[in-house]
C-alpha cells in the first residue's frame, strides 16, 4: 500500500514509519496538518493515517477538506481521544476507521487491511510496464510470468519507479524514500542498487527498463518492454 502518515509525535511517527516500511509499504511521513493536506491533495495514497491533533490543521479539518476535494482512499484516525462523541465526530467527518493510542502495531496493520478491502474502488494492485509486473498485495515481481527474487530495497526502488512512470525520480527523493532521512549511505549506494535491480529485470542485449537521466535521477517510461 501507498500510505501517508501524518503524526507530529516524533517518537511514535518514527516507529510507525519504520514498521510500515518493514512490511514493505510505501510511506510518506509528515508532521503537521497543512503538509498532510498538501501531500494528500497531490498524491495517490491508498490510505491516510491522520493524527487527530496536529499543528497547522487538525486531522478532522484535513479529513473533511480532502473528502470535499474528492479523495477516495481510506482514512484512519490515530488519536488518544476515546469518548464516543469523538469517535462519532471522526467517522462523520469522512474517516473509515479509528484507532486509539496506545495500540499494538498488529492492530494497525489489521485495520489498514480492513479499510483497503472495504473501499468500493480498490486502488490498483498491479503495477506494470511491458511484461514486468509488480503485485502490491503479495509483494512479488514477475516478468513474462516468471518470478523475480527481489530484496526489500530492490522492491521499494522498483515500486517507486513504477508508481511514477514517465516521471523522473530525483536521486534526492529516491535516497530519502529508500534509506530515510537519518541513515548514512555512500553516494554510490543508489547506483549500485539500480545496477542490481537491472540485472534482475532487464532482458539481455536490450535497453534497460530503468533509464538514467544524467545529473537528475532515474525513470521508467510507459512504453518500455
Amino acid at each position: 500500500m501507498n500510505i501517508l502518515l501524518a503524526e507530529d509525535d516524533e517518537r511514535l511517527g518514527k516507529l510507525i514509519h519504520h514498521m510500515l516500511k518493514k512490511e514493505m509499504h510505501q510511506v510518506d511521513w509528515v508532521k503537521n496538518g497543512q503538509d498532510a493536506y498538501d501531500y494528500g491533495s497531490l498524491s495517490q495514497y491508498d490510505v491516510l493515517l491522520l493524527d487527530w491533533m496536529m499543528p497547522g490543521k487538525s486531522g478532522i479539518e484535513v479529513c473533511k477538506q480532502l473528502r470535499k476535494k474528492g479523495y477516495k482512499g481510506g482514512i484512519i484516525f490515530i488519536t488518544a481521544k476515546d469518548a464516543l462523541e469523538d469517535m462519532v465526530l471522526g467517522l462523520d467527518s469522512g474517516a473509515d476507521d479509528y484507532i486509539i493510542k496506545p495500540f499494538q502495531f498488529e492492530e494497525l496493520l489489521a485495520r489498514l487491511r480492513a479499510v483497503s478491502r472495504r473501499k468500493e474502488k480498490q486502488i490498483e494492485e498491479i503495477l506494470q510496464v511491458g511484461q514486468l509486473k509488480l503485485n502490491l498485495t503479495t509483494h512479488t515481481a514477475t516478468k513474462n510470468q516468471q518470478p523475480i527474487d527481489l530484496s526489500r530495497k530492490e522492491y521499494h526502488l522498483l515500486e517507486l519507479l513504477l508508481r511514477n512512470k514517465n516521471q523522473v525520480m530525483s536521486r534526492t527523493i529516491l535516497f530519502e524514500k529508500i534509506w530515510g532521512f537519518d541513515t548514512f549511505v555512500s553516494e554510490n549506494a543508489l547506483d549500485t542498487l539500480v545496477k542490481l535491480l537491472r540485472k534482475k529485470i532487464d532482458t539481455p542485449r536490450t535497453p534497460s527498463i530503468i533509464q538514467t537521466v544524467r545529473g537528475i535521477g532515474y525513470m521508467v517510461r510507459d512504453c518500455d518492454v
